[in-house]
């Protein structure tokens, strides 16, 4: 294919995709960002301004409108040699083996460095503690992030230490097979014991640094269970994750009146108490060992900044 790199025994992995006929007329990048949520939407661009990816072997622009009995090619490069500064900060480890390791990452910590996060992040901690024994598929400033939760929330999180493990995780996140619970404290209460929200979730077109339900997003779905109520007209509640789209549980939970208490991007600006961000815990976390091929499972306790609120609430 000459319209990819010229030096293809430099490619890592060579991806060729075939989007159904239903998804005629969508753009690339969109189709890109849907088909591999294990990639980035800045990653895909670098890779599509690079022409590492090509429709019909020929180099394709991000906005190209697929047609029927289109051949996608990704062609994902060799990573680049890190750059990112190691930093010696503690680790809470929950698990950890040749291919992963699980995080209990807290509340306040960013997962990869970004614009206003250079240190202080997951990915600084990782570097110090794991070296380069994490995998490169998703480009420089992500080694090992295969999924990732949001700096205010807290809870579990696999980590991938080659590229193997990377894909076997990649392709169970994009058939939305891994288990993966919430705890949440969320304004007021139910007249239903459980639910679903199933709304598509797209960037807002009022405000960038936003998402929203939007009727051409990313289809979303979120499956709620009302633990129980609590005072002050709050609700402690369980959420699983069907889907990973970028603050999907925030944004899911405000468009059905029960935004999550200390989210002042997606809830009330004004809290009753003096939180540090979202009362969101990642509390269980599932999936196919890479190696094994058995299912694992992972917990994590309500950590304490959520149990003193909880305990104020009850």
């Amino acid at each position: 294919m000459s319209s990819l790199n010229d030096n293809e025994s430099a490619m890592l992995e060579t991806v060729n995709l075939f989007p159904d006929d239903f998804l005629v007329g969508m753009r690339l990048d969109k189709f890109l960002s849907d088909e591999r949520e294990d990639m980035s939407r800045s990653y895909i661009q670098q890779l599509i301004d690079a022409g590492n990816i090509s429709v019909n072997d020929k180099k394709a622009k991000a906005s190209y409108k697929i047609r029927k009995g289109d051949k996608i090619t990704l062609a994902i490069p060799e990573p680049e040699e890190l750059s990112i500064e190691p930093e010696n900060i503690p680790l809470d480890i929950v698990y950890d083996d040749n291919d992963i390791v699980i995080i209990n990452k807290p509340q306040g910590m960013v997962v990869h460095p970004a614009v206003g996060h250079y240190s202080g992040t997951l990915v600084n901690a990782l570097m110090y503690h794991f070296g380069n024994q994490l995998s490169g598929i998703n480009g420089i400033m992500r080694p090992g992030i295969v999924h990732r939760i949001d700096m205010n929330t807290s809870g579990l999180l696999v980590i991938c230490k080659n590229d193997m493990a990377h894909k076997s995780l990649s392709e169970q996140f994009s058939v939305h097979s891994i288990t993966r619970e919430y705890t949440a404290i969320v304004y007021n209460s139910f007249s239903e014991t459980e639910g679903t929200v199933d709304k598509p979730i797209g960037r807002s077109k009022n405000d960038r640094k936003k998402m929203a339900i939007v009727p051409d997003g990313r289809r979303a779905v979120t499956h709620y269970t009302v633990l129980r109520k609590l005072k002050n007209d709050f609700s402690l509640v369980q959420l699983r994750l069907e889907t990973g789209r970028t603050h999907q549980i925030r944004v899911h939970m405000t468009s059905i009146n029960h935004p999550l208490l200390g989210d002042d991007v997606y809830g009330p600006k004004k809290c009753p108490f003096n939180l540090a961000g979202q009362m969101l815990h990642a509390g269980k976390l599932g999936f196919i060992h890479p190696s094994t091929k058995e299912y694992i499972e992972f917990n994590s306790e309500l950590p304490e900044y959520f149990n003193k609120v909880l305990s104020r609430l009850e």
